[in-house]
């Protein structure tokens, strides 16, 4: 039973992304957040909304965030669940994990960690399909996990703890399709420029208020798609400390959004396809759609999930799936052969180009002329001979680009880390 991906995706997300840099409007987001005592610190989700008035934007936020609290026990805890399924409707919905459980060892995240993460990511997408799941990326405590040391020397500096919960957090949010709010990458930028700030509190673990209002404009970065610089509030802090954190913000986030995952995930159409006589069963394996488009190529369409259809005749058809999701689509093809023995076969209509994402290099099917990489703005930065079919990427800024044959019709775009 073959399965066929599209080769070509339609960001939607791009004119978010990048468009909104330039022209700011008015956007409102509701927002829910699940934590402990991190996110419950000199009120975070208040924060945030206060953040983003003052650059001209709104949040509408609610909040649970029993001290201690793991994402395990947000999957059974009553008032997270009511505000999961009745609240909203939500356009992010904020997981943060106990501040140690992260960077423990990999067999007890596995177990205590990652399904929990997945519970909640699959309930917020049952309950509230276009919601985008953020998972709020914390910090190593400022002298490292001092109790847990002994046990798990990799834990016993800050640098060591923080590595951890980076690594962790962009699982959690690689593998269930969700963006990272970097908060501690943000943080980790501001202990090695400005090693004067103080973020923590007294305790050496949780926030202090600058430390808070690191968070507040890296999530309205993040949520918002927009640069620090429109955060006009300074939450009562020291100012020249308040602007070195949105700098912090917009080199560390804004400069890199795709790297968070932002805009990453949309629609992805795919579909298997098992020939019996003239009738075809098709089997609907698209991810991050709502609805559907079929056309089967004998002039008859359907817009069920996973259709059968039988043809009037043999012959060779041309079967196109759109799979349309909440801000993006996407198209899979393939030509189904009825008659004889059956088969189905994928068309490659678009070119493709591996791996996505891409850190080192980036190769393609070699071919003649040339592949042009454009920027965000569609600006061609760099091209490479097509018949070569690779190129080294490391020179280039992380973000998105297109990724363009000499055709000037295909393209794709590819997130260099």
């Amino acid at each position: 039973m073959p399965l066929f991906r599209s080769f070509l995706r339609f960001f939607a997300a791009f004119t978010v992304l990048f468009g909104a840099s330039s022209l700011h409007a008015q956007t409102t987001q509701r927002v829910l957040f699940l934590g402990n005592s991190y996110t419950a610190a000199n009120n975070l989700p208040q924060l945030f909304a206060s953040v983003a008035a003052s650059a001209g934007d709104a949040a509408v936020v609610d909040a649970n965030t029993p001290g201690g609290f793991t994402l395990q026990g947000h999957t059974t805890n009553a008032a997270s669940q009511q505000k999961l399924k009745a609240g909203g409707p939500w356009d992010f919905v904020v997981l943060q994990e106990q501040s140690q459980l992260p960077s423990f060892p990999p067999t007890q995240v596995a177990t205590s960690v990652f399904p929990f993460a997945k519970a909640l990511v699959d309930s917020t997408v049952a309950f509230h399909p276009c919601a985008e799941v953020v998972f709020y990326r914390t910090w190593g405590r400022k002298f490292g996990d001092a109790g847990n040391c002994a046990n798990w020397p990799p834990v016993c500096t800050y640098a060591g703890m923080d590595s951890l919960l980076a690594l962790r957090y962009q699982q959690m949010a690689d593998s269930n399709r969700a963006w990272v709010s970097p908060v501690g990458e943000v943080w980790r930028y501001l202990r090695q420029t400005q090693p004067n700030l103080e973020l923590y509190d007294s305790d050496g673990s949780h926030p202090s208020l600058l430390g808070s209002y690191a968070a507040a404009v890296c999530f309205y970065s993040t949520l918002f798609q927009k640069s620090a610089t429109l955060v006009k509030t300074d939450a009562g802090l020291n100012p020249a400390s308040a602007a070195a954190v949105r700098a912090a913000v917009n080199a560390v986030v804004f400069d890199s959004l795709p790297r968070w995952n932002v805009g990453q995930w949309g629609a992805e159409a795919a579909f298997a396809a098992q020939v019996s006589g003239q009738t075809v069963q098709f089997f609907q394996q698209s991810l991050d759609a709502q609805s559907y488009e079929w056309s089967f190529g004998d002039g008859t369409t359907s817009t069920a999930i996973s259709p059968a259809h039988t043809y009037s005749a043999n012959g060779s058809y041309s079967v196109v799936l759109r799979a349309i999701g909440c801000a993006t689509e996407d198209t899979a093809y393939a030509t189904v052969v009825v008659g004889g023995m059956g088969s189905v076969e994928p068309e490659s209509r678009h070119a493709t180009f591996w791996p996505n994402p891409a850190r080192d290099r980036v190769e393609w099917v070699p071919t003649t002329g040339w592949v042009d990489v454009l920027d965000a703005v569609g600006r061609c930065v760099t091209r490479w001979p097509a018949e070569h079919g690779e190129a080294e990427v490391q020179f280039l800024a992380p973000g998105l680009y297109s990724l363009r044959t000499g055709d000037g019709v295909v393209c794709r775009w590819v997130r260099i880390r």
